[in-house]
């Protein structure tokens, strides 16, 4: 999978199109991820030891990797992930736009 975690990403589908949040958790057997405040659900809980007032919570659902795109951190833009092999033989995920390294906003 392409995306990893705390990777800035936008969605392009759905009924959140346009948000920018970053990837909290990734489901890479499901190809699904979970990014912080998108895809945001109400979801009703009974009092326990955890939660003794109960009531109403907001939960983050997981959405399909293929409804992202990443955020490039150096240029900015919106692009598809690419790999390069650098000469110590590690891969790098790069920028198909700008041609920089992408790593978790490093480099």
């Amino acid at each position: 999978m392409k995306i990893k975690k705390n990777d800035n990403v936008t969605v392009i589908a759905g009924k959140d199109r346009g948000k920018v949040g970053v990837v909290e958790r990734v489901f890479v057997e499901a190809n699904k991820i979970i990014v912080k405040g998108v895809a945001i659900a109400k979801k009703h809980v009974k009092p326990s030891r955890k939660n003794p007032q109960g009531g109403i919570i907001e939960i983050n659902q997981k959405i399909a990797v293929s409804d992202v795109m990443i955020t490039c951190p150096n240029c900015g833009k919106l692009t598809k992930v690419g790999y390069k092999f650098l000469e110590d033989k590690t891969k790098v995920r790069i920028c198909k736009k700008c041609g920089q390294g992408i790593e978790n906003g490093s480099k």
